[in-house]
């Protein structure tokens, strides 16, 4: 099967000067830019500034056409503009009934959502710090993987594996800025919009509950680890 690449900015550059149609038959109202923005929204679990500067601004510049074109699909796009970090959610009914679903739900193995929590907790410390970036090393994120191991776990080569795997997961979806060798990233500010609080705060309580432990909030943070003053988040 042959691949066909994808257009490079140049490229991108003509495309738009062009014509809104792109292909025989198109009647697409929107220019390449605009639609490769759209497919990344929808393919990525977020875009930022950092992570896809093009379509970082295309968004920016074209928010309410593409905001359109999601709530066509029944979903809902969330922009969190201190951060330059935007990701979409499924829409909820005024009635409480269901949409039809687009999305596919991939939920947060365990290993993966203590990560995020981590990562989180850790962000809001050194920006509150005055970091304008903030670093975590590989094994500080394994070793707090390892605290919540119940007393009578007995597999523990098998338990950090999965951690080291969660860390490489966390590394794919572009929270944890790096490559898969690395032994020190930086965390991602889009970590803090996009995680879903509530499902976390529950999952850690019952980690606590069935593991007698407790979560260590930073020490100039204390306690607030899901206090969320902002908006609300997907």
């Amino acid at each position: 099967m042959t691949t066909v690449p994808e257009l490079d900015d140049h490229d991108l550059d003509v495309v738009d000067e062009a014509s809104v149609s792109l292909f025989e038959g198109d009647e697409g109202g929107l220019e390449y830019g605009q639609r490769h923005a759209l497919v990344t929204l929808l393919k990525q679990r977020f875009i930022s500034a950092r992570t896809h500067p093009r379509d970082w601004r295309v968004l920016v510049e074209h928010e309410r056409i593409l905001r359109s074109r999601l709530n066509d699909l029944f979903l809902d796009l969330q922009i969190d503009r201190g951060r330059e970090v935007a990701w979409k959610r499924q829409a909820t009914s005024e009635t409480g009934s269901r949409f039809p679903t687009l999305l596919y739900d991939a939920a947060w193995s365990r290993e993966e959502t203590l990560v995020l929590v981590h990562l989180r907790d850790r962000l809001r410390a050194g920006l509150a710090s005055g970091d304008s970036r903030v670093f975590i090393d590989r094994e500080d994120i394994v070793e707090y993987v390892a605290s919540f191991r119940p007393g009578h776990a007995t597999d523990e080569a098998g338990d950090e594996k999965r951690a080291r795997n969660a860390v490489l997961s966390v590394v794919k979806a572009g929270l944890l800025i790096g490559t898969a060798g690395d032994e020190r990233y930086e965390i991602s500010e889009a970590v803090e919009p996009l995680l879903p609080l509530e499902l976390l705060q529950e999952l850690l309580e019952a980690l606590q509950r069935a593991n007698g432990t407790e979560v260590q909030p930073a020490e100039d943070e204390p306690g607030d680890l899901f206090d969320e003053s902002g908006e609300e988040q997907g």
